[in-house]
């Protein structure tokens, strides 16, 4: 219990980062420090690796399919407690050409960008509940109008029943993704 508690407080700790990476090397990088951190037993120092990815639905030859596209390519985001002995070991690591800072010093992001680049997942309280209207504000259903199903607290997600090109459909998508629709007073 006491490990986790200690494991719990570094996290806290921990910043994000910006790595710059060669063209192309993003995956073998992120391979590469998963397997440096295993080895070196770092996990108490870096807690996380991502590459932001979107999903987008392209139609080739008549067949749609769902592609996942690199937001930013040539960067790998890394969130860890920054010490020069990391800095050393990643910035020696194959395919990474540096931090994103002042002379190859990483300065760590500010939490709205966090929040943009949706590196984490931050628990949303809302204030709509089943049988209540909303309306879709990003994504692929943004502005989209309907009814509120099912909550999904665990996974953050809300499905509504909305009309789309006069048929019915259900929609999943995330509680950040939706605010309720002020009824107008009759």
């Amino acid at each position: 219990m006491v490990e986790t508690v200690e494991t719990e407080d570094r996290k806290s700790q921990a910043k994000w980062y910006i790595l710059h990476t060669y063209s192309g090397y993003e995956a073998m990088v992120k391979s590469s420090l998963e397997k440096l951190i295993e080895n070196n037993n770092l996990k108490d120092h870096i807690f996380d690796l991502k590459i932001p990815t979107e999903q987008t639905v392209e139609e080739k030859n008549g067949k749609r399919k769902l592609v996942e596209h690199k937001l930013l390519p040539c960067y790998v985001f890394i969130k860890m407690i920054y010490s020069n002995q990391l800095w050393y070991l990643i910035t020696n690591t194959r395919g990474v050409t540096g931090f994103v800072g002042p002379q190859g010093r990483p300065i760590p992001m500010k939490e709205e960008e966090i929040k943009k680049m949706k590196l984490e997942e931050f628990v949303i309280n809302v204030d709509f509940k089943v049988g209540e209207r909303v309306m879709v504000t990003e994504g692929l259903a943004k502005d989209l109008v309907g009814e509120v199903l099912a909550l999904d607290d665990e996974n953050q997600q809300v499905k509504i029943r909305t009309t789309i090109a006069n048929s019915v459909q259900d929609v999943v998508v995330r509680y950040s993704e939706v605010e309720k629709v002020e009824e107008l007073a009759q």
